[in-house]
């Protein structure tokens, strides 16, 4: 019998960034943070709620990061949510127009995952699994599905 293997391919994978890392929590925090605060500023998020979409920070920590992003060492669980809500932001941006992709998140969608409520909501209930569910979502869509 013929064994399987995988395609050869020409492409090479992106490297894995190693987040346990120090080193590499330190070298993206502060681009991380800059990103965040941007794509909340878009979004017309308010501080409260952004606070939730960081995992629950307290005033005290949110209002030192936005101040100074390149101050603050983000940890693992930080900066997976910040990955997922700029991908968010870009595919909202690659799907539509500026102004629906800055609004999309806070309005209500009748898609059965959302059960009416915003993807914003969502996000905020169900953190990192809720945000890698979104993401899907939207890049299924960008992929034609």
């Amino acid at each position: 019998m013929e064994s399987l293997t995988y395609p050869i391919t020409r492409y090479a994978p992106p490297p894995i960034i190693d987040l346990t890392s120090e080193h590499e929590r330190k070298r993206l925090s502060a681009s991380a943070l800059k990103a965040f605060f941007g794509i909340i500023q878009c979004w017309k998020i308010r501080d409260e709620d952004a606070r939730l979409l960081l995992g629950g920070v307290t005033n005290g920590l949110y209002y030192e990061m936005k101040k100074n992003p390149g101050g603050r060492l983000l940890d693992t669980d930080r900066l997976q949510r910040v990955s997922y809500l700029v991908g968010i932001f870009k595919t909202l941006n690659i799907l539509h127009g500026q102004e629906l992709a800055d609004e999309w998140v806070c309005l209500p969608n009748a898609n059965r995952i959302f059960s009416g409520s915003t993807p914003l909501d969502c996000m905020i209930k169900g953190g990192i699994p809720a945000m890698q569910t979104v993401r899907r979502i939207l890049d299924a869509r960008r992929g034609g599905m």
